[in-house]
């Protein structure tokens, strides 16, 4: 069965600063995110037989996607709708701030709309529709998938049809899902990274 290679991008500014940012399509790698996406880049290399990357539009994620695309020697594509959640008014806020926001609910934290942004159900409604595509048009080929922390949680859930469980990656943390072009396995993690939170980006 092909394989989607899913990649959360390198550690960005913000992911450094733990703040929301306000300029979230334009963050740019932290050298740490530079040397993870090229340690990913090596990692599938030696596991998988990519033949493209496709990457989310904002810079972090199109930045992690090409380092990857030069060390395995592919084409890098980009998606517009694979991009992060909006974080509407608690831009430019710290990632904890969250936690004491109304009607924030951590058990269910995918319900959750920020003021004047989006909920992760919002962005799994926008995200699963571009990976449904790429599933049917590579169902021979494996393909690296470059976006974000909150995307790939959504997408876990469209994969196992169920919030419940879903994992959250670290910085170019990978999970891999098999396909035959319309239905998936479950995802497996690569290595141990996993994060505790969805950390914004």
């Amino acid at each position: 069965m092909a394989k989607l290679i899913l990649v959360r991008h390198g550690q960005s500014t913000g992911n450094a600063e733990r703040v929301y940012a306000t300029n979230p399509h334009a963050l740019a790698l932290t050298e740490l995110g530079e040397h993870q996406a090229c340690e990913a880049g090596r990692k599938i290399a030696k596991l998988f037989r990519a033949e493209l990357v496709v990457a989310s539009s904002y810079l972090r994620a199109q930045w992690t996607g090409r380092l990857i695309a030069e060390v395995l020697g592919v084409p890098l594509e980009v998606e517009k709708d694979l991009h992060e959640r909006d974080a509407g008014l608690f831009m430019g806020k710290p990632y904890d701030s969250v936690v004491s926001a109304t009607g924030y609910d951590p058990t269910q934290p995918w319900r959750w709309r920020p003021p004047k942004g989006v909920s992760l159900e919002d962005v799994k409604a926008r995200a699963a529709p571009v990976i449904d595509r790429l599933a049917a048009t590579h169902r021979d080929r494996d393909v690296v998938v470059v976006s974000h922390g909150g995307v790939m949680y959504a997408l876990w859930s469209h994969f196992t049809g169920s919030w419940e469980g879903a994992q959250i990656p670290q910085n170019c943390g990978i999970f891999v899902v098999e396909h035959d072009g319309l239905r998936y396995g479950a995802p497996t993690v690569i290595g141990d990274q996993i994060g505790d939170t969805w950390t914004g980006g």
